[in-house]
C-alpha cells in the first residue's frame, strides 16, 4: 500500500534530508509552495498539493491545503471499515505522516517596524488545521511540527522497517496540540493588547488576555509541606540568568522550599557586581557579603547569623574553588548555586556519603550543589502533663525527685531542672506579642507571677512545693 506523506513548513532546517530520507522508504512526499520548490530543486521527488487536490492555490495562498483529500486523508481512522469505503469513493488516499511548522507570527511581532496587517498575514491557518487533525488521529497518522524531532525520527523508522510506534506517534501528538495552543494563545496576547487605533507602536503593555504557557522541568519531592505534591514548571523561552535555566550536578531532586529558597538567594546574589555571597533560610536573607574573593565574602555572610546559615541555600556570583568548597563543606547546607564550580570544588562535594546538588550558570545555565546533611540528633520526646509540657525525666535522679515531689516531700532538684521549669513558666507568661509580662500581671492560666516566692501556679501542682523550698537553698 502507497504511503504519502505532507509536508509544508515555513522553517526549513533540515527539511531535505528529512524529506530524502522518507523518500527512500518509498513515501510518497506531498507539498506546497515554497517547500515542494526547495525539495524538487534538491533532487527529492515531490508532487504538489495542488496537483494532488485537483484545485490550484488561491488567494494569494491563503487556500492551498484546506481540501476534502488532504482533511479525508489525515482524519479517515483505518479501523473503520466505514471510513475507508467512503475516502476510496472518493478517491482520497490515506496520509500517514504530517510535517509542518507554522507562520513565523512571533517573530513578525518581535519587529518594531511590524504593522497590524503584517500580524494578520503571519496567522497560519490552513498549517495549525492540519496539525490538530493528524494528532487527533495519532493512532495512524505521524505529526511532526519541531525540525529537533527529525533525526530521531528517521531513526526510529530505519528501525522498524519505515514505522513509528503508538508510544512514538503520541508522544508527537501531545507535543502538537501544546505548540498550537501556545501558537493561538500568542496570537490572542498580540491582539487583545492593540488599542483603538491598531497601531502596534502603541500597544497596551498588558494584554486584556494574557495566555501563558509553561512545560514541566520536575515532579517535587513535596510540597511547601510534606503532605502535599507539587512540580516545578517554567516558561518556554526562558529569560537569561534565571534559576529556570539551572543545571544539576548532584545530589537529590530539590524541594518546594528548596527551589523557592534557591531563587531568592540567586536573585539576590546575581544583583552584585563585584564577587558576593548570599545565604537564604526559609525566604530570609541570613548573610549578605562582598569581598575580595569567595572564601572572604562566605566568612563574612556566615557571621552575620551562623546558626541560622545550618540548612539553608547559599549563592555565589562567581565560579566555586576549592578554598571556599572546604570552608562550605564544614556546614550542612541544603544547595549551592554558582556560575560554576571547579573540578576541585566538586570532588569535595562528592566526598560527602550523598553528595549534595550543585549549581554552575555556564552561559545562562545555573548550576547547584546539594550537600549531604549531617545527621541531626532527634529532640526529645514531650509529654503532655497536667496542662504543661515537660521533658521525660534523663535519669534516675529526676526519677526520684518526681516520685518525691507527688508523695509531697520537699527535694533538693538539679539547677539545670529549676531553670527548665522556669524558662517554661516564664514562656507562658508571654502574651501574644511575645513581649513578657510585668511580674504582677496574670498569666496565661490566671495565676501571677513571684519571681521571689517561685510560686507561679503555672508550675505542675506536684512540683510547686519542692520549688518554693528552692528559694532557701544555696
Amino acid at each position: 500500500m502507497t504511503r504519502f506523506a505532507l509536508i509544508s513548513v515555513s522553517d526549513k532546517t533540515g527539511i531535505v534530508d528529512f524529506a530524502r530520507e522518507l523518500a527512500s522508504m518509498n513515501m510518497v512526499i506531498l507539498s506546497t509552495g515554497g517547500t515542494a520548490e526547495l525539495l524538487e530543486k534538491n533532487g527529492v521527488p515531490v508532487t504538489e498539493v495542488a496537483d494532488y487536490t485537483g484545485f490550484p492555490e488561491m488567494l494569494d495562498g491563503r487556500v492551498k491545503t484546506l481540501h476534502p483529500r488532504i482533511h479525508g486523508g489525515i482524519l479517515a481512522r483505518r479501523d473503520l471499515p466505514s471510513h475507508i469505503s467512503a475516502i476510496e469513493q472518493q478517491g482520497i488516499h490515506t496520509i500517514d505522516m504530517v510535517v509542518v511548522n507554522l507562520y513565523p507570527f512571533q517573530q513578525t511581532i518581535a519587529r518594531e517596524n511590524c504593522t497590524l496587517e503584517d500580524a494578520i498575514e503571519n496567522i497560519d491557518i490552513g498549517g495549525p488545521a492540519m496539525l490538530r487533525s493528524a494528532a487527533k488521529n495519532y493512532r495512524d497518522v505521524a505529526v511532526i511540527c519541531d525540525p529537533a524531532d527529525y533525526g530521531d525520527i528517521i531513526a526510529e523508522m530505519k528501525k522498524n522497517d519505515g514505522s513509528l510506534s503508538m508510544d512514538t506517534r503520541f508522544k508527537l501528538s501531545k507535543k502538537t496540540f501544546a505548540h498550537t495552543a501556545q501558537y493561538d494563545g500568542a496570537i490572542a496576547n498580540y491582539m487583545s493588547s492593540l488599542k483603538v487605533d491598531k497601531k502596534h507602536q502603541n500597544r497596551q503593555t498588558y494584554p486584556e488576555i494574557l495566555n501563558l504557557q509553561f512545560e514541566k522541568v520536575q515532579d517535587m519531592r513535596y510540597g511547601e509541606n510534606p503532605h502535599q505534591s507539587a512540580a516545578f514548571y517554567r516558561e518556554r523561552n526562558i529569560a537569561p540568568g534565571t534559576l529556570a535555566s539551572y543545571r544539576q550536578l548532584q545530589g537529590k531532586e530539590l524541594s518546594y522550599n528548596n527551589i523557592s529558597d534557591a531563587d531568592a538567594a540567586w536573585e539576590c546574589v546575581k544583583n552584585f557586581d563585584e564577587p558576593a555571597c548570599v545565604i537564604i533560610k526559609h525566604a530570609n536573607p541570613c548573610g549578605v557579603a562582598t569581598g575580595k574573593d569567595l572564601l572572604e565574602e562566605y566568612q563574612k555572610a556566615l557571621q552575620t547569623d551562623p546558626e541560622a546559615a545550618f540548612g539553608g541555600i547559599i549563592a555565589f556570583n562567581g565560579e566555586l574553588d576549592g578554598r571556599t568548597a572546604e570552608e562550605v563543606a564544614k556546614l550542612f547546607v541544603e544547595v549551592l548555586i554558582a556560575p560554576s564550580f571547579t573540578e576541585e570544588a566538586r570532588r569535595i562535594f562528592n566526598r560527602k556519603k550523598k553528595p549534595a546538588p550543585a549549581a554552575a550558570r555556564t552561559g545562562h545555565q545555573c548550576q547547584y550543589i546539594r550537600p549531604q546533611a549531617r545527621r541531626r540528633r532527634s529532640a526529645r520526646p514531650v509529654s503532655r502533663h497536667r496542662g504543661y509540657h515537660r521533658k521525660r525525666p534523663e535519669s534516675r535522679h529526676e526519677e526520684t525527685a518526681d516520685a518525691a515531689a507527688d508523695a509531697g516531700h520537699a527535694v533538693r532538684l538539679e539547677s539545670r531542672q529549676v531553670r527548665q521549669i522556669e524558662r517554661d513558666c516564664i514562656l507562658r507568661q508571654r502574651d501574644g506579642a511575645g513581649h513578657r509580662r510585668r511580674p504582677d500581671e496574670p498569666c496565661g492560666c490566671g495565676a501571677y507571677r513571684h519571681h521571689e516566692s517561685r510560686q507561679c501556679r503555672t508550675f505542675p501542682a506536684r512540683l510547686r512545693g519542692s520549688i518554693r523550698r528552692l528559694h532557701s537553698i544555696p
